[in-house]
């Protein structure tokens, strides 16, 4: 509930301070009073779009700060909880316009942006008139009164959820088919590349290995025929000699101290050493034998590797976990066939579980459709338009998170004639009589907004304003309705009044707002039928109004 408006230097407005009520709420006054400034003022601190040049002249800024009382259950709650500002039972909304164009906004004392007002306002306030381009004139906003007439918040909430999951199950798919048509461009390189690796099984560390192999036989074939030349004097040309010398000191020494020891035990030392030297030498020889085409292997193997490595553009010993990367995306590839299967199964479940809720919906909203224009041509005898026909036209349209309903309001103002959408068939007061029509119906239980009626009595009078009047004091009976009227079989209806009135101060015009007692009621109400001539008669119509 709006408890309370206070609005300075805005347009001609110096300094205006509104305490609000619940239940009907009048404002009247003459054309041109400011009226409508006090909507474009709230509508300012909503964070509507309106007028550019707000500011009073002379003045260096403008201000507006509204406050509402909040339910335990209010949806603004939740707005503020997710915008990260203060809450509690009461909202405070204060926004400022300085003369050079900048506005600011603060909700309950914290800085916010114009788009939180918005969002805010959307649950706060609600502002029809004449020319309701929010509600019965956009055909969009049809479904929206039928869905809320019907009660189905519920069911439409649990098919928002499955249209989210529709096209993230779509998503999932896409991305899916897309990697795995990635993959397949060069499927066939990659099995190509993972056969030539295996086949080839490199190993960490194996091109140092053969490289080593191949020097060491490289190295071994230059030098083995010098050691084996070297091998065959040992063998064949010293040995023998040493032996034949040994012999012939041996006979020569015979018995007698010839001086022959000492030599023949070098000599003998010396046979010992040429064994332990031939030995050695045979070792190495031995060490040094191998296949010749050993090395031609080897050297195979290595270029091979090595020529894989500069293909693949990695390191040798990195082949190995190139084959196994390589390896890797083919079993993705594989796998990636099984998860589209397993995705495209889960995205027919998702859109069969959605397919299901819109068809509720839809079975929903054809239920309460007629019920819907039963309950307005109800509503509408009591406005004077007992003969109007009113229609709700479902048809199927392209699914989306709401359904895959289109909803249109057609009318037949008169008997025989042809019905058609509300804004090509209804006039201005005709219209205002649909809206009121409803709202009656629509208000249910949903009394979290001040709702706002801008000379939705235009072009009716009599008893016709008088059933708006009665209309109006009905949906405020639980809630706040805010009335400008010009019509005094509204304004009489109203459990508060206000007057909207020029003033000139210093030659300068500013508008008030003055509450009225019940006295200056009758007189207001009596201007309103009579104009600026108050007479009896006038007051007489207008006591009798205020006491029907």
């Amino acid at each position: 509930m709006l408890r309370a408006l206070d609005i300075r230097d805005l347009l001609i407005i110096d300094h205006l301070e509104l305490a609000f009520q619940p239940g009907l709420n009048v404002l009247t006054g003459e054309t041109g009073a400011g009226k409508s400034i006090l909507l474009d003022s709230l509508g300012f601190v909503l964070g509507w779009r309106g007028r550019a040049e707000l500011v009073r002249q002379g003045a260096a800024q403008g201000e507006v700060i509204a406050e509402f009382d909040l339910g335990a259950d209010h949806p603004a709650h939740a707005i503020l909880q997710e915008a990260g500002l203060p809450g509690g039972e009461e909202l405070v909304l204060r926004r400022v316009n300085t003369a050079d164009g900048r506005k600011t906004a603060w909700v309950n004392d914290r800085r916010c942006s114009g788009e939180v007002l918005r969002r805010l306002s959307e649950t706060l306030v609600e502002l029809h008139g004449q020319h309701d381009d929010r509600g019965l004139l956009n055909p969009r906003g049809h479904r929206a009164l039928l869905d809320a007439f019907a009660s189905i918040s519920g069911l439409l909430a649990q098919t928002r959820t499955a249209w989210g999951a529709v096209a993230k199950a779509r998503k999932t798919v896409q991305a899916t088919r897309a990697a795995l048509e990635a993959v397949r461009a060069e499927e066939e390189f990659l099995r190509h590349a993972v056969a030539e690796l295996d086949k080839l099984d490199p190993q960490v560390g194996e091109d140092e290995t053969l490289d080593a192999q191949r020097r060491q036989m490289q190295q071994a074939e230059r030098i083995r025929g010098d050691i084996a030349r070297a091998y065959a004097l040992l063998s064949e040309g010293a040995e023998p000699s040493l032996g034949e010398a040994q012999r012939w000191l041996e006979g020569v020494e015979g018995g007698d101290d010839t001086g022959l020891t000492a030599p023949l035990s070098a000599l003998s030392r010396a046979m010992v050493e040429l064994g332990e030297a031939q030995d050695g030498v045979q070792r190495v020889l031995e060490g040094l034998e191998f296949n010749p085409g050993d090395l031609e292997d080897c050297e195979a193997r290595l270029f091979e590797i090595r020529a894989l490595a500069r293909k693949y553009g990695v390191q040798p010993d990195e082949l190995a976990a190139h084959a196994d990367l390589l390896r890797g995306k083919l079993a993705a590839l594989d796998a990636g066939d099984r998860d589209l299967s397993d995705q495209e199964a889960a995205l027919a479940q998702a859109e069969a579980d959605y397919q299901s809720l819109a068809d509720q919906l839809s079975a929903a909203r054809r239920d309460n459709a007629d019920a819907l224009d039963q309950a307005v041509m109800a509503e509408l005898a009591p406005l004077k338009m007992e003969r109007a026909v009113f229609k709700t036209l479902i048809e199927p349209t392209e699914a989306g998170p709401e359904g895959c309903d289109a909803v249109a309001f057609t009318v037949a103002t008169n008997p025989g004639a042809p019905s058609g959408p509300l804004n090509k068939i209804a006039s201005g007061g005709e219209l205002s009589r649909f809206l009121l029509a409803l709202k009656v119906c629509l208000r249910g239980d949903d009394q979290s907004k001040t709702l706002i009626f801008d000379e939705i009595d235009r072009g009716v009078g009599g008893a016709t304003a008088d059933a708006v009047g009665r209309r109006l004091k009905s949906l405020a009976t639980s809630g706040q309705v805010l009335v400008v009227t010009h019509s005094p079989q509204v304004a009489a209806q109203g459990g508060f009044h206000w007057r909207v009135q020029k003033r000139v101060a210093e030659g300068i015009t500013l508008s008030e707002v003055v509450p009225l007692d019940t006295e200056n009621r009758v007189d207001e109400i009596a201007r309103m039928v009579s104009g600026d001539t108050i007479t009896p008669e006038a007051r007489a119509a207008a006591r009798a109004l205020l006491a029907s």
